[in-house]
């Protein structure tokens, strides 16, 4: 892999931040050092295989060693409408005879040619790992040559997890998409009402929520980047008349990129909560207005607003006064970090700290315009004071991920995963109502009420005395903390 490639995605043109620095800055990038021996909260190949795999009739194959796979099986739970090919995922499965050997290159292309013969796929994306990369297998060259022998695109993704962060290997995804795919494939159905949608995942399959809407205006989704996409979709995704960028933090090196090449303007935004929905919507049909499309867009894309804003507030009104005024812990980041904040404030919720770690300078400023306030926003907060602020009550619920809801739950608070592990959509105006209701279950259930009342037997003062230990039992404990006490001996 490429020094001066991976340096390249962190001098990024299109980042406002990364333009006021220095040259020096620039030159050493925006990436955090990792700390050596520590969680880092995801590597390059596992960020450039989120990025990648909801392709979904592309066959993905992970150059490396079993444990590099692990389980594909609904990866973040995105949602496909057509082939599962892209949940099954291959390995070529390398053991430590194929290392000293020598033999990952035939593994590979043997690999590449079972899939072929079982499945033909329209394509095959092969992904390098920290193994194969520093044993030096070349599989770009081994790409080619199965390519050339199988007559389909071979596509190597150059994204071995010492790389960087998932982050980084987001954008390597991103610059692989840019090098090998798009612009591979010319459409013969090309109309001025083609997007593509960048960033947007298909989480629990929530932008089905925002594709009919999209699809009555007249708007044709070229390609949606990665999310329910197909291979020729992407392909051809060069000739949309615009882009819309979901999270700039993973893929703004693919919007800007596309912006240079074939000149498709692009701007950022959120289809979470009614406000940011509405919003998108309009972005969409500006941008395709000006790039020729008829001006009467804009007018149907009001009245779809009006209606669909209509429909979702009197669908809200039975929650907005279960909801009005409960404080909410957001500990997520990206995206999330402001777009979610601005769908809890429509409902009259209080966000009381909203989670920055993930989010780029963009979403940091949208984030503090929100809540008016730097203290609302934290970069990383420690377990036990999670802990704190929801035992002592200063949140209502928290909305994370589900690394953490078990900080909720020990503090007997209500929690609601919000982030990719989830089991529901709330992308779009049903999304939103989806995403109240679910907050409603959860910070009203009488269950937590009951678990923060004391137990009958501590209002009895039956348990307020110390236990006694009988004598022979504290005995052999302190044979035991001496050392006196063996294995074999009787306690």
């Amino acid at each position: 892999m490429s020094l001066v490639r991976t340096a390249n995605l962190f001098d990024e043109p299109a980042c406002p931040t990364n333009r006021e620095k220095t040259e020096t800055a620039r030159k050493k990038g925006c990436s955090k050092p990792l700390t050596p021996g520590a969680a880092a909260g995801g590597c390059a190949f596992d960020g450039a295989k989120i990025v990648l795999q909801p392709i979904t009739d592309v066959a993905h194959l992970i150059h490396g060693p079993i444990a590099c796979e692990g389980n594909s099986w609904d990866n973040r739970h995105a949602a496909s409408s057509g082939s599962d090919l892209w949940r099954r995922s291959f390995t070529t499965d390398l053991t430590e005879l194929d290392i000293v050997m020598g033999n990952g290159e035939k593994r590979l292309f043997k690999a590449i040619r079972a899939i072929v013969e079982r499945h033909d796929p329209p394509a095959v994306f092969v992904y390098s790992t920290c193994v194969t990369a520093l044993i030096g297998d070349d599989i770009t060259a081994v790409c080619k040559r199965a390519a050339e022998r199988f007559g389909r695109p071979v596509v190597p993704v150059e994204a071995p997890g010492f790389a960087g962060s998932k982050n980084l290997g987001n954008r390597l995804a991103g610059q692989t998409l840019l090098d090998h795919v798009i612009g591979t494939a010319e459409p013969d159905d090309v109309t001025p009402y083609d997007v593509n949608i960048l960033g947007e995942y298909n989480l629990v399959g929530e932008f089905w929520f925002v594709k009919p809407l999209l699809e009555e205006l007249g708007i044709r989704l070229r390609a949606v980047i990665p999310g329910d996409a197909r291979y020729r979709d992407i392909a051809t995704a060069h000739r949309a008349k615009a882009n819309m960028m979901v999270c700039s933090s993973a893929l703004i090196n693919l919007a800007r990129g596309m912006q240079e090449r074939w000149g498709i303007p692009y701007f950022e935004g959120s289809f979470y909560g009614i406000a940011d929905t509405s919003a998108a919507i309009r972005g969409i049909c500006g941008l395709l207005v000006e790039q020729g499309a008829p001006s009467a867009l804009l007018d149907r894309a009001e009245a779809l607003v009006a209606r669909e804003e209509a429909i979702a507030w009197q669908r809200i009104a039975p929650l907005k006064p279960r909801l009005a005024g409960k404080r909410v812990l957001l500990n997520t980041g990206g995206v999330k970090s402001w777009s979610m904040v601005d769908a809890l404030q429509e409902a009259g919720m209080e966000v009381i700290r909203t989670s920055i770690k993930k989010s780029t300078e963009e979403d940091k400023a949208r984030a503090l315009a929100a809540l008016k306030d730097e203290k609302h926003l934290f970069d990383r907060l420690a377990p036990r004071e999670i802990y704190r602020m929801l035992a002592d009550g200063e949140a209502d619920i928290m909305l994370s991920g589900s690394r953490t809801q078990f900080i909720a739950l020990k503090a007997k608070t209500p929690w609601l995963d919000v982030n990719q592990e989830r089991h529901h959509p709330y992308a779009g105006y049903e999304g939103f109502v989806e995403l109240l209701r679910r907050i409603d279950l959860a910070v009203n259930s009488p269950v937590f009420p009951a678990l923060r009342q004391p137990a009958p037997w501590d209002e009895a003062g039956r348990l307020t005395a110390q236990p006694v230990i009988p004598t022979d039992v504290a005995h052999s404990f302190r044979k035991f903390a001496s050392g006196a006490l063996e294995d074999s001996d009787d306690c």
